[in-house]
């Protein structure tokens, strides 16, 4: 076991995170800080093992701790190239689901890549891609980019993020240990290309989408873009967070009229980014996450088992 759980005001709600409040107010995303959220000063965060990592250390620690099999693999893509991915696998008899991580707009950290540990402690296979391989220096990634990632996150197309999903899920459909049921989880920038994802890819089994907006809400093309959407659709928002929460209705009303499975959960007093800022909104953000993790785990069970 990992972390443990932080005390009775808090043990009866349930959670998961990634992102935080340093690039709350870019668009398309956000990324991760240790400091004031809406100017409440962080709280101190114990040891959880029931979450993913949401503050650095605690990342690192998962990384360093976790008795899961990790390891980095190099997915091809069609041009040739190659899509850097950290696989993580559960410690199970049976085949399993298999889950695509999408970071935020911080890209590949230990934040990210500790989701996927928390995703394989729950039982599944987790797959996190560096969606920034091949976009650095001498065809780096996001660790090649220093404070370039936010820049080149934001000149990767929807064609290409699309591309690396599908390598990503062909390859998750050929593991010996999976189950052929793929399912994606995206935060911020990466909750967005969740979204954007489940309308593109009518073969996936299941969508969660933290704090990203859907396709088209900017342009009232939204209908349209999601006509052709499969997967049901778990949207997981910050109470906190009119940017985001403003698209929730048309997004609402398009999948109602489409027929689509769409469950929204706003969680009051969080902010943008709640998975990966722990500390942040005075506690609002850890609430957030004790609340939301358990959705994404029993949404995954009934999708992907």
């Amino acid at each position: 076991m990992r972390r443990q759980v932080l005390g009775l005001a808090v043990m009866a709600w349930a959670v998961f995170g990634l992102a935080g409040v340093a690039a709350a107010q870019a668009p398309g995303g956000a990324g991760m800080a240790g400091g004031r959220q809406g100017g409440v000063p962080p709280i101190d965060v114990e040891w959880n093992d029931a979450l993913p990592a949401g503050t650095a250390d605690h990342a690192a620690r998962v990384l360093k701790e976790s008795p899961r099999h990790g390891e980095w693999v190099d997915i091809k893509l069609s041009d040739g190239s190659l899509l850097n991915s950290w696989v993580v696998y559960p410690e199970r008899s049976t085949k399993s689901g298999v889950v695509l991580v999408i970071h935020d707009i911080n890209g590949m950290r230990d934040i990210p890549r500790a989701v996927g540990d928390q995703l394989a402690q729950d039982g599944f296979i987790a797959i996190v891609p560096d969606f920034l391989s091949g976009k650095g220096p001498n065809g780096g990634g996001s660790a090649s980019l220093g404070t370039g990632v936010g820049q080149a996150i934001r000149t990767l197309t929807t064609d290409e993020v699309n591309a690396r999903l599908n390598a990503a899920m062909e390859y998750a459909k050929k593991l010996p240990a999976s189950n052929g049921k793929v399912g994606v989880v995206g935060f911020c920038w990466g909750g967005a290309r969740s979204f954007g994802y489940a309308a593109a890819q009518p073969g996936l089994n299941a969508a969660v989408v933290f704090y990203g907006d859907a396709p088209g809400t900017a342009d009232g093309t939204v209908e349209a873009q999601l006509a052709n959407l499969k997967a049901p659709v778990l949207g997981l928002y910050a109470g906190n967070d009119a940017r985001i929460n403003e698209t929730i209705p048309a997004t609402q009303a398009a999948m109602t009229k489409l027929g689509k499975s769409y469950a929204v959960n706003s969680f009051e007093g969080a902010g943008h980014g709640f998975m990966g800022n722990h500390a942040g909104a005075g506690g609002a953000n850890l609430k957030a996450s004790l609340a939301a993790w358990p959705m994404v785990v029993e949404f995954y069970k009934k999708h992907l088992n």
